[in-house]
């Protein structure tokens, strides 16, 4: 079943009521909603005037919920997943942490292979020449020992915003940086989610490691469905132009990540699905069961 993303952009007082999230929006005008809270998947909060009851918090939490607050700049801060996911995740806590360097050192390269591939799909699918990228996921090596990844990124990079000029992608860079980043964090949550309810801990990742950050795993995960996202925003910016200010046409298209279709295995299926069994495929590389992770294709 496909979980909704509730976006809670004004004033707001949220509790819970049986097994539904009452919705009280401070505008009196507005009538009270519910929704079941087994259907929520995500729920964004951007606005400091927003109330949760605790009582809603832990139902949020049994049903895996991610919960996403903004900071005052509307971007996505912070990220609360539960702490239990999965019914045999002390088993599964230990297959991950006892996880061989090489068998760490081959997943990466395979997501790095797909990363890459998926990056040359999208060229491809917007009539853009995506002929170095085809030798060099070729060239990957264990571990993407001599950063394929970065090379990689530099022609890509250029090649798909090369109508916008001197375009760079980094985290504070112009826009339209700010619109992958809103993306990505949308993504980052959705992958989070998925690798906790696979009944693995997001902070252990297999390449990325950092002490300060609690989701290195999803960081790992999400590589190859970031350019999903950057195809995304290349159709927001013919849409509707670059804009330094996130408008409610470009959240509600970035919101909608999480339900997009994704080719997977032969098979169409919403991202948030892909995203588990993503994760899911990881566990089974993690306890011999498999040899590949399973992402998705463009």
């Amino acid at each position: 079943m496909i979980k909704r993303t509730l976006y809670f952009g004004n004033p707001a007082s949220l509790n819970k009521k049986e097994s539904q999230l009452i919705i009280r929006i401070a505008d009196d005008t507005l009538p009270e909603t519910s929704v079941p809270i087994e259907d929520i998947g995500m729920i964004i909060l951007d606005s400091h005037s927003i109330n949760l009851t605790s009582g809603l918090i832990q139902a949020l939490q049994e049903n895996n919920v991610a919960i996403i607050s903004c900071d005052q700049r509307h971007m996505p801060q912070s990220l609360t997943l539960p702490l239990e996911g999965n019914t045999i995740q002390q088993e599964r806590y230990d297959e991950q942490i006892n996880a061989s360097s090489p068998l760490k050192k081959q997943l990466w390269m395979q997501t790095i292979v797909r990363k890459i591939k998926n990056q040359a799909g999208v060229l491809r699918s917007l009539e853009i020449s995506s002929d170095y990228l085809t030798p060099l996921h070729q060239n990957v090596k264990s571990g993407d020992s001599t950063n394929c990844e970065a090379t990689a990124a530099t022609y890509y990079w250029k090649k798909l915003f090369a109508h916008i000029e001197e375009f760079n992608r980094y985290r504070e860079g112009p826009p339209p940086n700010n619109f992958l980043n809103y993306g990505y964090a949308i993504l980052r949550a959705t992958m989070a989610r998925s690798i906790v309810a696979a009944g693995l801990l997001p902070t252990l990742g297999i390449f990325h490691r950092n002490r300060y950050n609690a989701f290195c795993l999803a960081d790992d995960l999400m590589e190859p469905y970031r350019p999903i996202v950057d195809r995304t925003v290349h159709q927001m910016v013919v849409d509707h132009g670059i804009s330094d200010v996130l408008e409610k046409k470009h959240k509600s298209v970035l919101l909608s990540i999480p339900a997009m279709d994704v080719n997977i295995e032969g098979e169409s299926s919403p991202l948030m699905l892909a995203t588990h069994r993503t994760a899911i495929s990881l566990v089974k590389c993690y306890n011999g069961e498999l040899k590949k992770l399973i992402f998705p294709e463009i």
